[in-house]
């Protein structure tokens, strides 16, 4: 069991940039595939990006990749998502998940992730 906890959400406006922060605790962090997803009002969850154990190996939307990267500090059980020139549609609520067995070719599909945090909200405006 790992519990997941979000932060470093807010207001920004069109161009800026956020960081998020997702803290694990429980298990060892090391064990598992991290991945970061968001969910907009009357949408489904979608795929952001997810890394690797070692943080070798990295995945992005298309939406995404370019503008945000996805790092993990394996020693403070801490996966972070740093946004750059965000969008009006980058607006959403963006979860962390973690799964000890998800696959590089399912790293984009939530159901493959057992463990979610809360959310943090990330408004950005025009």
């Amino acid at each position: 069991q790992v519990q997941l906890v979000e932060s470093g959400g807010g207001l920004v406006q069109a161009g800026g940039s956020l960081r998020l922060s997702c803290v694990a605790s429980g298990r060892t962090f090391s064990r598992y595939v991290m991945g970061w997803f968001r969910q907009a009002p009357g949408q489904e969850r979608e795929f952001v990006a997810a890394i690797s154990r070692s943080g070798g190996s990295t995945l992005y939307a298309d939406s995404v990749k370019g503008r945000f990267t996805i790092s993990r500090d394996n020693a403070k059980s801490t996966v972070y998502l740093r946004m750059d020139s965000l969008k009006p549609e980058d607006t959403a609520v963006y979860f962390c998940a973690g799964d000890e067995n998800v696959i590089f070719s399912d790293y984009a599909s939530p159901s493959k992730y057992d463990y979610w945090g809360q959310g943090t909200q990330v408004t950005v405006s025009s």
